[in-house]
């Protein structure tokens, strides 16, 4: 997944998250800082969001069910990965990856995970905090090796 696929998902659902949050377009409009003419224009298929307003819809609007339903249940993790190529320091406690996620590889503390709609990989602790992530597998497991090869403790 890229930034291209990204803008293209989110475009095409934009009126689905609107309507899911009972909103009109012109609090959408607001919401999301554009014109309610833009907002028209995208729910109508004529133009693209734009990599600024996908940003703001995943951030705005990351518990909807209509966003999940294409970036899995962490939005934000799928934008922060693709705009940082990856994403390679500790970072907040997930949900442990339940529903969403299937497990590639346990090591020590930490387990590589694929997101089963996004396809990216994560790597977390046995706390469920996310180390890294990446849509590159062998980067992932690179990590893994590299995490799980010091022996210490990251805490």
């Amino acid at each position: 997944m890229n930034k291209e696929q990204v803008i293209e998902l989110i475009s095409n659902k934009t009126r689905l998250i609107r309507v899911e949050k009972g909103y009109s377009q012109e609090k959408m409009a607001e919401i999301i800082g554009i014109s309610k003419k833009t907002l028209v224009q995208i729910e109508k298929g004529r133009t693209l969001a734009g990599w600024t307003n996908t940003v703001a819809v995943c951030a705005l609007f990351r518990d909807s069910e209509v966003l999940q339903s294409v970036l899995g249940d962490e939005p934000l993790e799928v934008i922060e990965t693709i705009a940082h190529n990856n994403v390679d320091r500790p970072k907040s406690k997930s949900m442990g990856g339940k529903v969403w996620w299937k497990e590639i590889a346990k090591k020590g503390e930490f387990r590589l995970q694929q997101n089963m709609i996004s396809q990216h990989y994560r790597i977390l602790d046995d706390d469920h905090v996310r180390w890294f992530s990446t849509f590159d597998l062998e980067e992932a497991t690179s990590r893994l090796n590299e995490l799980t090869s010091r022996g210490g403790n990251y805490k």
